[in-house]
């Protein structure tokens, strides 16, 4: 269970600017999608059964997002080899950032204390970011429920 996550940031403000690594080997940053809708997805961990359902609800509705016009970009601190392995093991069309220095969950205010089976520690939390072509956060997600989550998404849009 996760303990109640404060964001600082809020709808209307500027999305952080940010510059990462991706599968694949390749290079992104935010700006490189300007005019666009960005859904920013925060997932704690590659190859784990909730981030594995979040991840593959959004591949099976890539195309719509497309249509939208709107990209998808799931950040977690995993390696690239990680994302390499999750990407090719469930056929995901989409960009996964990572993030190691922590620097993105940091900006987004996503990183924060967990708890799970009795254990507390520091980890990335399931938010997710709709961004606007115009660089400006339309909408936040702080409690994401991944079975659910790409419907409430694809509304949004």
């Amino acid at each position: 269970m996760t303990k109640e996550l404060q964001l600082s940031l809020k709808e209307g403000d500027d999305a952080p600017q940010f510059t990462a690594n991706t599968n694949g080997g390749n290079q992104v940053s935010l700006a490189d999608f300007k005019g666009k809708h960005v859904i920013l997805y925060f997932y704690p961990k590659d190859n784990t059964p909730g981030c594995t359902v979040e991840a593959c609800a959004f591949r099976d509705h890539c195309e719509q997002f497309g249509r939208k016009d709107a990209v998808v970009l799931g950040v977690s601190i995993d390696p690239v080899k990680s994302h390499d392995k999750f990407v090719d093991k469930f056929n995901l069309p989409f960009l996964l950032l990572a993030d190691e220095d922590q620097k993105i969950v940091q900006a987004y205010g996503v990183w924060g204390e967990k708890t799970f089976m009795g254990r507390t520690f520091m980890g990335t939390n399931r938010v997710t970011f709709l961004i606007g072509p115009d660089g400006k956060i339309r909408k936040i997600w702080p409690k994401v429920k991944p079975a659910e989550h790409v419907a409430e998404v694809l509304a949004a849009l």
